[in-house]
């Protein structure tokens, strides 16, 4: 199983940051189908302050490529991405309309 991780910040405003907690709460059925769908088997997200750090363990299935296409071609995902898109705040880094950024491994405890 591979394992990818994957960052962006949220808008810095104390309200945005708790409404974007409070849907990740109730993430719609449909997204978490269109997750699942995608060969992501385990999904986690962490924020401090505005940063948030997904980890993304997918199966041999899983293709960034692929999920972006089955993204674009679903119309719930679409709509959750539009109303995330209020919350979330590119990395300084980041090419136009790019939101999580795929982060390099520059260190592992089991390669040492």
């Amino acid at each position: 199983m591979k394992k990818y991780c994957l960052t962006l910040d949220l808008k810095n405003d104390p309200e945005l940051i708790r409404q974007y907690e409070d849907h990740h709460r109730a993430v719609w059925p449909e997204i978490i189908k269109s997750i699942k769908d995608s060969g992501i088997e385990n999904m986690e997200i962490y924020r401090l302050g505005n940063r948030l750090f997904m980890i993304m363990e997918v199966n041999d299935d899983f293709s960034f490529e692929k999920k972006d296409k089955a993204d674009r071609e679903n119309p719930k995902v679409q709509e959750w991405e539009d109303l995330m898109w209020k919350y979330q705040h590119p990395l300084p880094t980041a090419r136009e309309g790019e939101k999580w950024m795929l982060m390099d491994k520059i260190f592992s405890l089991n390669d040492q």
